[in-house]
């Protein structure tokens, strides 16, 4: 009987850790199917890019995944049963009609993602704008279109999401008044020489930036300051933070507050052993036993880490046993300026960047590598073994996860 492997969500997290299980394991031992609510791999790293007129090849991931022995299933994911090891799932049944099905699994991975969240300021959500999917930098990418010169965009949020969406707006539309509102100190976190150089490209792009600014409404033509301050705002672009799907809380694996799957550092849940969780939808710890954030610089290591310890386990191999851990952060500023920052394994900045149009080059290969990961699965990624290894045929299913 073939293991059944179901990964839930189809971003840089979920395909990628689809993609080495079937580089690993043999197709007629196991089935792994990959369930995404999107027909296409969405670039999540290109949304600012998408919002201010940039096109975005297709990735239909269906195509993408034909001869690798990995299932596509269309389908949203509705709930899950980590006690019974099903996923509820509603997606086309072909005929034009939705139908909603159980999966059963032997192994789960959790890759749902997060999405944006409005962090409980009145009318965020009526009014902001976010960028945390494709939908939503659409929508964005339509309203921008219809602003005339001169009115203003105030980007709501200092963190590389907001660096990002500020730059990448004021570069594609010089006409607008474009600001950016941060609650702590412009890059606070980055090194001397990444804060000099962030300031430099911000002042030339003519973004004007409110520091020590906590935005505690959002209206339609303006937002509000903890100090009574309103900025005008024509549109106001959200990105103070994201939120996990809220699939996982509703079910009986052990979660944070905030809900998202504990791990241990094979990815593993530690309350359901044939539960992985892997990207933003899990809490992990990197060096020195600091959480990882949620970003895809966190995502494809653990990726990579769950689907060595499941390869692992099915087959009596050895588990991985190292920690995801960082090199730099990288972040565009528009097309033709960037910022590398070099930092320590738990994500400490350093003092040594690299900025400029290199820094530029830099993020850009990173984001074609990513994709080109996700686009071809079974190839190109650092597996510990080269040869493909098989699950004993005498091995049970409940066995070997819980082992």
């Amino acid at each position: 009987m073939q293991h059944r492997i179901v990964v839930l969500g189809a971003g840089y997290t979920g395909a990628i850790a689809a993609g080495r299980l079937a580089r690993r394991l043999h197709r007629e031992d196991v089935a792994i199917t990959l369930v995404s609510a999107e027909p296409d791999f969405v670039e999540r790293v290109r949304m600012h890019q998408l919002a201010t007129g940039g096109d975005l090849r297709p990735r239909p991931l269906k195509e993408m995944l034909a001869g690798t022995g990995v299932a596509f299933r269309h389908a949203k994911v509705t709930a899950v049963d980590a006690d019974h090891r099903t996923v509820t799932v509603t997606g086309p049944d072909g005929t034009g009609e939705r139908k909603t099905e159980e999966l059963p699994y032997d192994t789960l991975v959790y890759a749902l993602g997060s999405t944006w969240t409005d962090g409980d300021v009145p009318g965020a959500t009526e009014h902001a704008y976010e960028i945390a999917g494709r939908n939503g930098a659409l929508r964005l990418r339509e309203r921008l279109a219809r602003l005339d010169a001169g009115q203003p965009v105030v980007v709501v949020g200092g963190g590389l999401t907001g660096l990002e969406a500020a730059t990448e707006i004021a570069e594609a539309r010089p006409d607008l008044d474009v600001a950016l509102a941060a609650a702590g100190g412009l890059g606070d976190w980055l090194s001397p020489k990444g804060r000099r150089h962030l300031r430099k490209v911000l002042g030339r792009l003519g973004v004007t930036v409110h520091e020590h600014t906590t935005v505690t409404g959002v209206g339609a033509d303006r937002v509000t300051t903890a100090d009574g301050t309103a900025l005008p705002a024509a549109v106001t672009v959200w990105t103070t933070g994201f939120a996990v799907h809220p699939i996982a809380a509703a079910t009986t694996l052990e979660v944070t507050g905030t809900g998202r799957i504990v791990v241990d550092g094979t990815m593993r849940s530690v309350s359901h052993p044939d539960v992985y969780a892997i990207g933003d939808a899990a809490l992990a710890t990197g060096p020195g036993g600091k959480p990882l954030r949620m970003s895809c610089a966190s995502g494809v290591p653990m990726a990579w880490q769950a689907a060595d310890a499941i390869a692992a386990r099915l087959t009596g191999g050895k588990l991985p046993t190292g920690r995801p851990r960082y090199f730099n952060q990288c972040i565009s500023l528009g097309r033709s300026e960037g910022l590398i920052q070099y930092v320590t394994a738990d994500d400490r900045a350093v003092r040594a960047a690299l900025t400029g149009r290199l820094a530029a080059l830099y993020k850009e290969l990173v984001c074609k590598g990513a994709a080109w990961g996700v686009a071809h699965p079974t190839l190109g990624m650092p597996v510990r073994r080269r040869r493909t290894v098989r699950v004993p045929a005498t091995a049970d299913p409940a066995v070997a996860t819980a082992a």
